[in-house]
């Protein structure tokens, strides 16, 4: 499963012209569940985006996490996030997850967001989105499970 965190002073995601979900200060999360992935690694993932020391604190040092900054969480499925460009020009999307078991996986990331923090707003899985976004920082940090 892969993780693209962003810190953002403000996020918004739109689908068909319609804000579908926004956040002020806080994170943007592009998730992406590749082929063979389980529910294991949607855990990981959630418990360290909400625990990630990536605000800065008093003394300007990154220490304080989205959950200390009560900072929002904006979640957005992307499964371009899987591509592999290594055999030529147009990317290859055999790395990711089957549909079906993307959405599932995704709605996990949600459902367990959800529950462990008060602010949670999403994109549309399966949709076009437009996502805009202030980068704070800039900060933007892969992480894979």
């Amino acid at each position: 499963m892969i993780g693209l965190i962003q810190r953002v002073a403000q996020a918004r995601v739109e689908v068909g012209g319609q804000v579908v979900g926004r956040i002020g200060h806080g994170l943007l999360v592009l998730v992406c569940a590749e082929a063979g992935d389980v529910d294991a690694q949607a855990d990981k993932l959630v418990a360290k985006l909400l625990k990630l020391r990536i605000f800065s604190d008093d003394a300007g040092k990154m220490n304080r996490s989205v959950q200390d900054v009560q900072g929002g969480l904006l979640i957005v499925s992307q499964f371009t996030l899987a591509a592999d460009v290594s055999g030529g020009n147009r990317p290859s999307f055999t790395n990711a997850a089957p549909p079906d078991e993307g959405r599932r996986l995704y709605e996990r990331v949600v459902a367990l967001a959800r529950r462990d923090h008060p602010e949670v707003a999403t994109g549309e899985f399966g949709a076009e989105m437009q996502v805009h976004l202030v980068n704070d920082g800039p900060v933007t940090l892969p992480l894979r499970f």
